[in-house]
């Protein structure tokens, strides 16, 4: 069985708060979903809350180069990693859904990374592969907006991933939902640009989380990203990017003029 959870600012008191989704209405939690799915008792309508992004994580790990075509298409690769490429994003670049992409004055091209994102719900530590489901906690949408002329000419990724609002994440968390298939779409202006199954990922996920745990203590609510179809192209201010997760949902933002 599936379940939707969603983190909010409530209509009633504006403070954010995290919910289940049950036909159209939000059940509000006692706490973060990944420590107790216990609800208070008090419900609202669905289309009376603002929905944030679902998680505030520790850290958001991502993955570069994960499908093959995305490395076939990349000028940057000439084969496949043999081991995952591991970088960060900060808690600062989170942004949720209808909240606007900024393009900084400093770039010349923003481009939009479609991919799913596996929230985890236990403080994982080097754990084994085949134990690595047990770790998760669901299934969202994430855009990983890269700044791609300044990530060519660092060399290196941190600026160019992270800039404020370069981390869209949305619209909630999906549990039950089995990672090993899931079609990925990135959609700019109503146009399919990114479009790529899971199945079709270098490292699958239960290799990710056993990697990355590996490396750095992953705690509840963390973030991976799992890395992105072929596809990837720039954006502008005005366009409109989806990231559409099969069984999952459907992150929508738009991109905003440079602050």
């Amino acid at each position: 069985m599936t379940e939707k959870f969603v983190r909010f600012e409530s209509p009633n008191t504006q403070l954010t708060e995290y919910g289940r989704i049950e036909n159209d209405r939000v059940l509000l939690l006692k706490h973060a979903p990944w420590r107790s799915t216990d609800t208070t008792g008090e419900t609202l309508e669905f289309e009376s809350v603002t929905l944030k992004a679902p998680v505030e994580p520790s850290k958001i790990v991502c993955i570069g180069l994960n499908y093959h075509a995305h490395v076939q298409a990349s000028q940057s690769a000439d084969e496949a990693p043999k081991y995952p490429l591991v970088f960060l994003k900060p808690p600062s670049a989170i942004i949720g859904p209808d909240e606007q992409i900024v393009h900084p004055p400093v770039s010349e091209r923003v481009d939009y990374e479609a991919e799913m994102g596996v929230v985890i719900g236990r403080t994982a530590r080097k754990v084994a592969r085949e134990k690595a489901d047990e770790y998760i906690f669901g299934l969202t949408c994430v855009n990983d907006v890269t700044a791609r002329d300044l990530q060519k000419k660092d060399g290196q990724w941190s600026r160019a991933k992270g800039f404020d609002t370069f981390c869209p994440v949305g619209p909630w968390i999906v549990t039950g939902v089995d990672h090993k298939d899931v079609l990925v779409e990135g959609i700019l202006n109503g146009e399919v640009k990114q479009s790529g199954r899971t199945s079709l990922m270098i490292f699958d996920v239960p290799f990710l989380v056993s990697y990355v745990s590996s490396i750095m203590t992953l705690y509840p609510g963390d973030l991976i990203s799992t890395g992105t179809p072929a596809g990837i192209a720039p954006m502008k201010p005005g366009d409109k990017i989806e990231v559409r997760v099969e069984n999952v949902g459907s992150l929508v933002n738009h991109m905003a003029a440079t602050d």
